[in-house]
């Protein structure tokens, strides 16, 4: 692998979690600041921590945010 292709894997924010759409250990990847894309069945979630980091389905209204606020390219 190149250098330059390790260096953009090392920018993209990835996690270790559960995703609450497919009920799997899975890596999640940072969407935007908060949002994440299981890389298992592809659905976003939204990071929640509170006492603990949780990774929650999106309602109607986090998803029209991110539609409005980063559209996709």
């Amino acid at each position: 692998m190149s250098q330059n292709y390790l260096k953009v894997l090392g920018t993209i924010d990835t996690v270790q979690g559960n995703c609450s759409h497919c009920g799997e250990e899975t890596i999640l990847v940072a969407v935007i600041k908060d949002y994440y894309r299981c890389t298992n069945c592809g659905e976003d979630t939204k990071q929640h921590i509170n006492g603990s980091i949780k990774y929650l389905k999106l309602d109607e209204m986090d998803k029209e945010w991110l539609k409005r606020n980063h559209p996709s390219e």
